[in-house]
């Protein structure tokens, strides 16, 4: 288990001036490559998406009014309601317009050669157990609230804005009680052929 503590985020502002992306996490941590990366992105002015070949992406709505996504020759998809979602290509040619103001965007890519991402956003109530399953790593963002984690005789303090990256890939088959209140955004990586 390891935190990834708000103040310890990148935050960079787009090439083309109409944003900013925080990047929460990503494997491996350095370089240019990645075989997964999770971000945030606030979106000022309507522009295109930047291309990343051979990359799946997932898009979940946070915070605004909304975005319409022009995605290749599809018809225009409308992100307007928290946490609807869309997933496509990172070579996909898309253009973003805003619907009435900012947004802020929780952002998903992994290298689809290598993994397969499945992201949930959901509250924490109370108690919940992630279960050890070889081959798979998860991200948990805490987007509001306190959450407590605990495997074995490990325990940590995760606040709002932080992360809790967990690697199961030793094939370890140990357990994670995930206890507090607030709002988690989790995402299991999962090695393809494994899931």
């Amino acid at each position: 288990m390891q935190v990834i503590a708000a103040n310890q985020a990148r935050r960079v502002r787009w090439k083309n001036d109409g944003g900013w992306t925080t990047e929460l996490a990503r494997d491996p941590p350095e370089g240019e490559a990645f075989h997964w990366r999770v971000s945030i992105a606030e979106i000022e002015q309507d522009g295109p998406f930047s291309a990343f070949p051979g990359i799946d992406r997932e898009l979940l709505l946070l915070d605004g009014s909304g975005i319409e996504l022009d995605i290749d020759d599809a018809a225009p998809l409308r992100l307007a309601q928290r946490f609807e979602r869309v997933r496509f290509a990172g070579e996909a040619r898309v253009r973003c317009r805003l619907l009435a103001g900012p947004t802020r965007d929780f952002n998903v890519m992994v290298d689809r050669s290598r993994l397969h991402a499945e992201t949930l956003a959901r509250p924490l109530v109370g108690s919940m157990l992630i279960f050890a399953e070889p081959g798979t790593q998860w991200l948990i963002h805490v987007l509001a609230g306190q959450m407590t984690a605990k495997q074995d005789a490990q325990q940590v303090e995760v606040g709002t804005g932080s992360s809790l990256q967990l690697d199961f890939r030793s094939g370890t088959h140990a357990r994670v009680a995930l206890d507090g209140g607030g709002e988690l955004v989790m995402v299991k990586f999962s090695t393809r052929g494994t899931n």
